[in-house]
Order: C-alpha cells, then sequence, then structure tokens
C-alpha cells in the first residue's frame, strides 16, 4: 500500500514547480478538450445527417484538412512577428465562429463549406499555441510542461465525446453550439491570465553566440529547415503514424456503426473516453518510466504499439476487444505526443518557432489529410477490413525509419543532452 501511495505521490510531484502560465492553459486546454463536440463525429455528420458516401466523406475531410495549411502557414508568420497570445486568441475565436454558422444551418449543403473556414482558422491558430507553450519552458522542464497540457486536453476529451454522443441523434446543432461556446471559454480564460511570450530581437542576437540546439537562424524559414534535417526526416516519417491514427476519426466510427447500428455512435463515443482516460491515468507513469531513454527510442515503440492496435481492429467485432485496442493504440498516443513534441523543440531555433510549428506538423500531419481520402475509397472498395490491415503497414513504416533516426543519432543520452 504504501509503495502503491508513494508511485502516486511521485507521479503527482512530477508537475510541481512548473512556471505558472503552464498551469494556465493546463485548465484552459481541460476547458477546451470538453468542447471537442463535432470532430469525432464529423464522418457520421457528413454520411447520417448530409447523405454523403463514404468515398464523398472521405474526400471531403482529406480537401478539407488543406484548408488548414494555409491558415497554419499565416498564422506561424503572424505569430513570430507579432506575438503568440493575440494570434492564438483570434484564431479561436473565428473558428468558433463558423461553428456558430453551422449550427443555425442544420443540414444545409453550406455546413461543409463553413466546416473548412473553420479548419482555415483553426490552422491558424495552432502554431501560436504551440510557439507559446514553448516560450514558456525550459529543456529541463519541457517534457514534463508539454504531458501536462496534453493531460489536460484528454482530461477534457474523457468527457467530450460522451457529450457529443448523446447530442448527435438528440440535439445534433448543438455539436456546433456547444464546440464554439466551450472554446471561446478557453480563449478568455488565457486573454486574462496568460502574459505574450515572444522573445525580443535582444534574446534572438544573444542566441547565436550561443551552441544551444534553440539558438536562433539567420535568414527565412526554409534555409532554417534545411539546417535542421532530422526535424524534416523525423516529421516524414511520423506522417505514417498520423495517417494510422487519424483513421480513429475515419474508419473507426463508420466500422462501429456498420457493426451495431445507432448504438455504434455510442459506443464509438466510450471507446474515445476509454481513449482520454487512459491517457489521464498513463501520462505521468510513462513519462516518469522512459523519460531515462532517447526521445527517439520511445517514438519507435509508440509506433510499434500503433501497428498492433490498429490491424487487429479489423480481426474482431467484439465491443471488449475493442476496448483492449483503444488502450494499447492509445498508450503509444502518449509515448508519442510525450516525445516527439518535446524533441522537436528542443531542436527548433527560437527565431522561427512559430514558423517550424507550422510547417512541421503539415509535414507531420499529411497522413491525416490523405487518410480519409485512401481509407474511404478503400472502403468502398473492398472493406473497412483491409484498411485496418493498411493502417498496421503504415505505422511499421514509420517506425523502421524512426528507429532508423535512432541508431544514427550522435547522442543517445536521454533528457536535454539530447539536441543533435
Amino acid at each position: 500500500m504504501s509503495k502503491s501511495f508513494s508511485r502516486i505521490s511521485g507521479m503527482i510531484s512530477l508537475y510541481k514547480g512548473l512556471p505558472q502560465p503552464v498551469y494556465v492553459l493546463f485548465f484552459a486546454t481541460i476547458i477546451n478538450g470538453v468542447g471537442i463536440f463535432v470532430y469525432p463525429f464529423l464522418v457520421l455528420l457528413l454520411t447520417q445527417r448530409l447523405g454523403y458516401s463514404d468515398a464523398w466523406a472521405g474526400t471531403f475531410m482529406s480537401v478539407a484538412a488543406v484548408a488548414y495549411l494555409p491558415g497554419s502557414f499565416i498564422g506561424g508568420k503572424l505569430a513570430d512577428m507579432f506575438g503568440r497570445k493575440h494570434v492564438m486568441i483570434a484564431g479561436q475565436l473565428c473558428a468558433s465562429a463558423m461553428f456558430v454558422v453551422c449550427g443555425f444551418l442544420g443540414v444545409s449543403d453550406l455546413v461543409p463549406l463553413f466546416i473548412i473556414l473553420n479548419l482555415f482558422f483553426d490552422g491558424a491558430t495552432d502554431p501560436a499555441r504551440s510557439a507559446l507553450m514553448t516560450d514558456i519552458t525550459t529543456q529541463e522542464n519541457r517534457q514534463v510542461s508539454f504531458s501536462l497540457n496534453y493531460l489536460g486536453h484528454n482530461i477534457g476529451f474523457a468527457v467530450g465525446p460522451v457529450i457529443a454522443g448523446l447530442l448527435f441523434y438528440r440535439a445534433p446543432n448543438w455539436l456546433f453550439f456547444g464546440n464554439a461556446i466551450i472554446t471561446s471559454i478557453a480563449m478568455i480564460f488565457v486573454a486574462l491570465k496568460v502574459p505574450e511570450t515572444k522573445p525580443d530581437r535582444a534574446t534572438i542576437e544573444a542566441s547565436y553566440s550561443t551552441d544551444s540546439t534553440e539558438k536562433g537562424h539567420r535568414g527565412g524559414l526554409f534555409k532554417a529547415l534545411l539546417s535542421r534535417p532530422r526535424l524534416l526526416a523525423l516529421a516524414a516519417f511520423l506522417t505514417f503514424f498520423s495517417f494510422s491514427y487519424s483513421q480513429t476519426l475515419f474508419a473507426l466510427p463508420l466500422y462501429m456503426t456498420r457493426l451495431f447500428g445507432e448504438t455504434g455512435a455510442t459506443l464509438y463515443g466510450s471507446m474515445m473516453s476509454v481513449n482520454a482516460v487512459v491517457v489521464v491515468l498513463s501520462n505521468a507513469f510513462l513519462v516518469m518510466a522512459l523519460r531515462k531513454y532517447h526521445p527517439l527510442r520511445n517514438i519507435a515503440v509508440a509506433g510499434i504499439l500503433f501497428a498492433i492496435g490498429f490491424s487487429c481492429m479489423g480481426l474482431t467485432s467484439t465491443p471488449l476487444v475493442f476496448y483492449l485496442l483503444t488502450i494499447v493504440f492509445t498508450l503509444g498516443e502518449v509515448i508519442d505526443a510525450t516525445n516527439s513534441h518535446y524533441y522537436i523543440a528542443n531542436n527548433t531555433p527560437i527565431s522561427h518557432r512559430a514558423r517550424f510549428s507550422a510547417i512541421l506538423p503539415v509535414i507531420m500531419g499529411f497522413g491525416h489529410g490523405i487518410a480519409p481520402l485512401v481509407g474511404g475509397h478503400i472502403s468502398s472498395r473492398y472493406g473497412l477490413q483491409i484498411v485496418w490491415m493498411v493502417v498496421g503497414i503504415s505505422a511499421l513504416i514509420g517506425t523502421v525509419g524512426v528507429t532508423v533516426l535512432y541508431l544514427t543519432e550522435k547522442d543517445k543520452r536521454p533528457g536535454p543532452a539530447n539536441t543533435h
């Protein structure tokens, strides 16, 4: 009993002593996570509410993801020029406004247009949010801070999909209204409690004379990216993971409703809540257990868990097994999230943080963008079981790539020293 208490106490103490803005963002992220109603059920909105086919819905989700790109590039540039906080708040409020319009439109054919606009503004928000989080942390506390923020998202997400699953058939317009209202509340919280964090010119100039892997880079974005080839390679390999994981938003809800009918939406929502609960319960433990190992090694382990969890989805039709597989791929998600962002942040130049936060997720998210398109066409032609086979292979390809990066890393020591 005392050993268990000691472990729990150690996990809690892991998050003590962080900068105050980290805790503010943690609570804002919980609020924001509760309000994520639309995207877990987007494919069902398109197919069941608006009457589109699997292939059309998959094509739309891939095309809509493209709208994220210009928003991300514009938001990253603006955040590096004018500051993180204002760009983040403005982008999120505009994104919420698009969902308010969707709520009033109901089953109109204009709904997909405003979903695309929401993604554009959401794209403008994310680089500023990521750069702000990096600004307020150091290499010593960054992994724990990122872990706490990720934990906050999943505490909220443990509640959000359950509410959304109940609303889907009873009050579908409130998927949009609820999302908009709650995310706006989170931004008000940030506006009142989080300071602007953009590094000033003197700080950037001083970094040039250091040997830090976060030192500024003279020149534009593409020259800065080329100075970090390992980050580009990692981002390319992680896109195979994003292709796999994004099927939780496309193939998984379709698979559940095909197997279980109307109750499938509720089952899917409960699986996503299990996902969030496992994140909450395992986050601190996994960070403590794996922080002594190199981040790239940990990311490769995450890829193996993705491959197992997703490829086995097509081999079962039993709810209990689906819950067990959800636990498996969720453990991979936690390990990936708490190591990939940490490694990338520690190797990003201070002068280009928001722009790197725009371009690298685009590369990593390419798989996410094409996954509904590929998944929709495979599903329509061969069935959803084949989709899961393809997903498992994709995760294995990413795992091999990350493993090669790890084996060729000059410094395989864990922690902030891993900055090559």
